[in-house]
């Protein structure tokens, strides 16, 4: 029982089906870094506080950096008799240094300790995340600048409604990545608060400095109540959600891309290097990435709630029940990372077919709405002037014509308001002209809005690459 952290309370040895069970070190191996770390910044607050000699701390830093390089290396063993890896950690440092390894836990638990070692991982996850989605925001706009002049169909549930810009059509995504990246920079607020010197629960009795532990790791504050620091995971689930938003998006995104890239759209083409064929039928060009990404969002979306069904009904303080969390986080942002990163590489090397998104925007009445806007201008109230253009519809369609192709004579069949300059705004540019409010399509409003967003990233690159 001596090898346990805990062993002296206990009269005979774990199960080995027990040890199995409730080994995390599969999981939470990946955290060796930030443990390493935490425990180097705690061993120097302990000397600096003269709870330890310093001669002890160096010995037990030179420890830790030497169990780093092993486990860097390949060279470092993992049992499932030692949990996870902070026992690892220490059973290891025992080895190098000896008895004095024992002193590392003083005025810590591992319930503040691994709490630590994941807000400090999840806090550099964050900004990779960040980073990664500055780069891919870049690419929409760069799309969108040089492509400025496509016209395109809108669409309202999935029917061709009024012509827009395509290069509006990206900056809406554009929007839509700016305010993940903007949640997930405002929950770093929440990551980047120290638990350390919480201990199991209650704090310790030893005259720690907390503070100094948070400036040594780059903490912007410590825990206000040692009870909620070990047993909160608000930041977890708040970071998943966030991560599943973005998914969302992705997946939206995702689906437009599978219908545009379709021959019943010809809208886009995937390139052959993020596509695959068929094992039977020669002709078929598959567009696998977007419906990976759209098959993906299902596992954010069960990594949320997986963490809040594990955590809905924990009694405070910390549960074993919480070692599940490092899975579901685990899995969401390598997912979300790697949808990140592969669209970053995708887009750019989209190929927009300019000709078939113009062309769908002569058909499907597109216009209607911009003929009911000309009689409500011409004082028609605009109730009344939907109803004259829904019949200048019917009518169209019974003839099996589009508005701008019926004749002035047929046109004021429906009002004595209509006259020959209806043609002139009739036209998909006019249409799309006209709408020049602000955020509306019109390219003044879209050049304006990538320019924003090129200032937007400049300043947001400031701030990804600051310390």
């Amino acid at each position: 029982m001596s090898e346990k952290l805990w062993g002296g309370r206990f009269s005979e040895n774990t199960d080995a089906a027990v040890e199995a069970f409730s080994s995390s070190i599969d999981i939470d191996k990946r955290l060796y870094h930030h443990d390493v770390e935490g425990s180097i910044a705690h061993c120097r607050m302990l000397a600096k506080c003269e709870i330890i000699g310093q001669d002890e701390a160096e010995t037990l830093i030179r420890g830790l950096e030497q169990i780093r390089v092993e486990i860097e290396s390949g060279g470092f063993a993992f049992l499932d008799r030692l949990e996870d890896i902070h026992m690892h950690i220490e059973h290891r440092l025992a080895e190098i240094v000896g008895s004095t390894a024992r002193k590392l836990h003083t005025g810590r638990s591992r319930n503040d300790q691994v709490a630590t070692d994941i807000r400090l991982w999840l806090r550099d996850m964050t900004r990779q995340l960040l980073g990664g989605l500055h780069h891919f925001r870049k690419a929409l706009v760069d799309m969108a600048e040089s492509h400025i002049g496509v016209i395109m169909p809108g669409y309202t549930h999935l029917q061709r409604a009024q012509p827009i810009l395509f290069s509006h059509y990206l900056m809406a995504y554009y929007e839509m990545f700016t305010r993940d990246a903007h949640r997930f920079e405002d929950g770093l607020k929440r990551i980047n608060i120290l638990p350390l010197g919480s201990a199991a629960l209650a704090g310790t009795t030893y005259p720690i400095d907390r503070d100094y532990v948070a400036d040594l790791l780059g903490f912007i504050g410590v825990s206000g109540n040692s009870i909620d620091a070990v047993s909160d995971r608000d930041f977890i689930i708040e970071f998943l959600g966030a991560a599943s938003i973005c998914m969302m998006h992705f997946s939206r995104l995702s689906e437009e891309l599978v219908l545009w890239s379709s021959s019943e759209f010809g809208f886009v083409v995937i390139p052959d290097a993020f596509s695959t064929g068929s094992s039977i039928m020669p002709q078929k060009k598959n567009p696998d990435v977007p419906e990976l990404v759209r098959g993906k969002t299902g596992r954010v979306f069960g990594s949320l709630v997986a963490v809040l069904t594990t955590m809905k009904s924990l009694p405070l303080a910390y549960n074993r029940d919480m070692q599940e969390d490092k899975v579901p986080l685990f899995d969401a942002a390598d997912t979300l990372c790697a949808c990140v990163d592969i669209y970053t590489r995708m887009f750019p090397a989209l190929k927009i077919n300019a000709p078939v998104m113009e062309g769908a925007v002569q058909t499907g009445y597109m216009n209607a709405t911009d003929l009911a806007d000309y009689l409500a201008a011409k004082g028609m109230p605009f109730r009344e002037a939907h109803g004259c253009a829904g019949e200048a519809v019917r009518y169209a369609m019974e003839k099996n014509t589009e508005l701008h192709e019926l004749d002035i004579d047929e046109l004021r069949s429906f009002s004595d308001l209509i006259q020959e300059d209806i043609f002139n705004l009739l036209t998909p540019r006019a249409m799309i002209e006209r709408r020049c409010c602000f955020g509306g399509t019109s390219t003044g409003n879209v050049l304006e809005a990538i320019k924003r967003a090129h200032e937007q990233l400049a300043e947001d690159a400031l701030i990804l690459i600051e310390p």
